[in-house]
């Protein structure tokens, strides 16, 4: 089982040269964990680029379809989490000395609410965070 965060998420569904070994990456899980924070926030970076000129409204809208849809099928598995993940972040933060940012502890804190170990992303500054925390850290194309 892995946690996918929004920077490897998007990379299936934009002109990137890490798609393949992203698609690759998933097809070997068994069980890949959507957050709804990770849901959420692949929704708003998929508008603000929309809105800020890099997507048409036609792109846009087939790009969220085509998430929605991926998302909802196998390996991945849709997990709402609860409102704890917030004081698990602050203890995370308290606890590390690793900068990083609101959105990539709150991922960080999920997944530990979560029990999962491994994390799939792009972000190096979230995966050196997640490794100090003695998570498994996967970035396919990157690795």
């Amino acid at each position: 089982m892995i946690y996918i965060d929004t920077s490897s998420l998007l990379k299936m569904f934009m002109r990137d040269e890490h798609i393949e070994a992203v698609i690759l990456s998933i097809h070997h899980e068994t069980a890949v964990v959507v957050s709804s924070l990770t849901e959420l926030e692949a929704s708003i970076q998929l508008r603000g680029l929309h809105l800020g000129g890099s997507m048409g409204l036609a792109q846009y809208r087939c790009t969220c379809g085509r998430l929605t849809e991926t998302i909802a099928g196998h390996p991945f598995m849709i997990v709402p989490l609860a409102s704890r993940i917030f004081t698990a972040a602050i203890v995370q933060h308290a606890a590390t000395y690793v900068h990083c940012r609101s959105l990539d502890r709150l991922h960080l804190a999920a997944m530990e609410e979560l029990g999962v170990r491994r994390l799939m992303t792009h972000d190096r500054r979230q995966a050196e965070a997640a490794r100090e925390l003695g998570y498994e850290v996967v970035m396919p194309g990157v690795d």
